[in-house]
């Protein structure tokens, strides 16, 4: 039974969090190359703006900030449900290969199949889903013993050698590409938020709406993968099937967020442990915390970085970076 004091704090937290995200945006959205003052938001959100302030919210500034948002939140959730299955706490799908699969699978879609301009926004995450997928999948195979089972630790060294591979491969793609699709995927390798109208969040918004209910129901089933096997198992959890769901329920949040985000690592990382120190490690608790965290990492880093320098500002992928790799080195150190 979870302690109402526990409960009492995580809602407390959500809500805290929650006024955080909203003031970031507000924040953000009066921030940029094209300056929008803060007296006139209120007025252009009901529409008495300029058509230059309309145009510069609802066609440049909002879309962003709820594609960082979104995508935060699917990253930072899809982090800490492997962390679960796997008992490691260093797993990451940036960290661990399934980012770098869905990056080749895009690289390839992109520069290889033709599509019509409509409906390549929403064939994207299908085609980072199923790169994610073929990448996990090899990983979690080359990880498994027969008799032992998955091994947490050499999960984390595949998945490192895998995202190396396929760093390569992308570089082999590009030496072969023409300037402007070279221009497309160097930007997604940075990291850099290019989904960034309305499209692409309804490309987005359903993969959520979909895995973040499911991930939450699930959460008592990750509390049990989280114990060692043997007394899974004696509890009665179908251990590789729970596994095997929630890899790819892990594997679709992060591709559809990669997506329209491009290569971001990190943030599955940092989320869940920042949870987890609020609200301790039970999943009913910290999952609700680490979603609303990973969002507004993410949206922190974006509207940092984008204001550091002009015009064109620094990727959020690489401001991430800058938070996230010294906490993964300490992680390394204290595990």
């Amino acid at each position: 039974m979870i302690q109402p004091e526990l409960v009492k704090k995580q809602r407390i937290l959500m809500a805290f969090l929650s006024v955080l995200i909203i003031v970031t945006i507000v924040i953000g959205m009066g921030l940029g190359y094209a300056s929008l003052s803060y007296d006139r938001l209120i007025p252009t959100i009901l529409g008495q703006g300029t058509f230059k302030e309309e145009f510069v919210l609802f066609s440049i500034r909002l879309p962003r900030v709820f594609i960082t948002v979104l995508a935060g939140m699917a990253l930072a959730l899809s982090g800490a449900i492997l962390q679960g299955i796997t008992r490691n706490d260093l797993a990451d799908p940036g960290i661990i290969g399934i980012n770098s699969g869905a990056g080749v699978a895009i690289a390839v879609f992109f520069l290889f199949i033709p599509i019509e301009a409509g409906t390549f926004v929403y064939m994207l995450p299908l085609c980072a889903f199923f790169g994610a997928l073929l990448t996990a999948i090899l990983i979690y195979a080359f990880s498994y013993k027969k008799d032992e089972g998955l091994q947490p630790v050499k999960m984390v060294l595949v998945g490192v050698g895998f995202s190396m591979a396929l760093s390569g491969v992308m570089i082999v793609l590009i030496s072969s590409a023409e300037r402007e699709k070279v221009d497309f995927i160097a930007k997604w390798l940075s990291g850099n938020i290019w989904g960034t109208d309305w499209p692409f969040i309804w490309a987005l918004l359903p993969w959520l709406l979909v895995l973040i209910p499911f991930t939450l129901y699930k959460a008592n089933r990750l509390n049990l993968l989280s114990l060692s096997e043997p007394v899974a198992i004696g509890i009665g959890v179908s251990i590789e099937k729970e596994r095997i769901t929630l890899l790819l329920t892990a594997v679709a949040l992060a591709a559809s967020a990669v997506s329209v985000t491009g290569g971001i690592a990190f943030i599955g990382l940092i989320a869940p442990h920042m949870a987890k120190a609020l609200v301790g490690p039970r999943n009913q608790l910290f999952l609700p915390i680490a979603i609303l965290l990973g969002g507004w990492l993410l949206l922190f880093a974006d509207t940092l970085g984008r204001n550091l320098a002009d015009p064109n500002g620094l990727p959020a992928g690489i401001m991430v970076a800058i938070i996230g790799a010294p906490y993964f080195m300490y992680l390394l150190l204290k595990k």
